[in-house]
């Protein structure tokens, strides 16, 4: 079991994260990692008790996203590990800065290495792609989110670094709000009919959303009159304008479909509430991190 202590001083101020996520997600990637036997190399290499003082920094500038993942991998293995953070979450760092100082066991740090180097990379790179997206709507009333494309079992955690970047979360699944896609539409015979439905049967705290593809869908959404938010898909940036300027304010506007760093900046100028990209979660490469030996 991760400090509690040490994972909420990692965390970003508005992190969200439940310890009982970082549990389980470390006791299931070290499971697949030490196997059946263990880590065999450090065990027929390294003498039992033998000491190590290491440093785990930032390779490349980003922004940072998983410490409290870091910090509870390492005392999974080790519990009375000497863990001191010199960052946290959220941070955005400069090539080469140090992010821990570690000392502790040398076995339980060399058989925790990769998988907590694993967590660190992933979901930083998670943050560092959703705050350079974030920093092109800078002036603008744009909110960048992500979406459902998430890594199967690691949604809450990359939501999380999404987050940490500066970032929104959408939905974080079937059961916490309604997203009417195009086939719902169809298959219940239309939009009013679907709206209709939905509105009869959902609670007051639970919000609806329908996608359009069209001005002429978006105009049906409004005269019925029953979504809160309404997302507009694959719509050209002179559509999105004139998306804003039919809604003008009465309900949230969602863009999606198409959402790059090359896109983005003209998409926010747009009026837009909000941007969301799957590309957040599911293409973002990881950030070079490592863990150095202090002499």
């Amino acid at each position: 079991m991760p400090n509690a202590s040490i994972v909420q001083s990692l965390l970003y101020p508005d992190g969200f994260l439940s310890p009982l996520e970082i549990d389980d997600a470390v006791e299931r990637a070290l499971a697949e990692d030490l196997g059946r036997a263990g880590d065999v190399t450090s065990i027929a290499t390294i003498p039992v008790g033998t000491p190590s003082r290491v440093v785990l920094a930032a390779r490349k500038a980003g922004t940072i996203a998983g410490l409290p993942l870091f910090a509870a991998t390492l005392r999974r293995l080790a519990p009375d590990i000497e863990i001191k953070a010199v960052a946290r979450d959220g941070d955005a760092v400069a090539a080469k800065t140090a992010l821990i100082h570690i000392t502790g066991d040398a076995r339980a740090v060399l058989s925790a290495e990769r998988v907590a180097l694993n967590f660190l990379g992933h979901l930083s790179g998670i943050a560092t792609a959703t705050a350079e997206f974030v920093r092109r709507t800078a002036g603008t009333k744009t909110r960048i989110c992500c979406t459902r494309k998430t890594t199967p079992g690691l949604r809450a955690l990359e939501k999380y670094a999404v987050r940490c970047g500066g970032g929104f979360n959408h939905r974080f699944g079937l059961d916490d709000a309604i997203l009417i896609k195009d086939n719902h539409i169809g298959v219940a015979g239309g939009i009013r009919p679907v709206l209709e439905r939905a509105k009869a049967k959902v609670g007051h705290l639970v919000k609806i959303e329908i996608e359009v593809d069209s001005l002429e869908q978006l105009q049906e959404v409004l005269d019925v009159g029953l979504a809160d938010v309404v997302l507009i898909d694959n719509f050209e940036v002179p559509m999105m304008r004139r998306a804003v300027e039919l809604v003008a304010g009465r309900l949230v506007i969602e863009a999606s479909g198409g959402i790059t760093l090359d896109t983005i900046a003209e998409i926010a100028k747009t009026g837009v509430d909000y941007a969301s990209s799957g590309a957040l979660t599911h293409s973002s490469p990881s950030l070079d991190v490592g863990l150095d030996i202090e002499v």
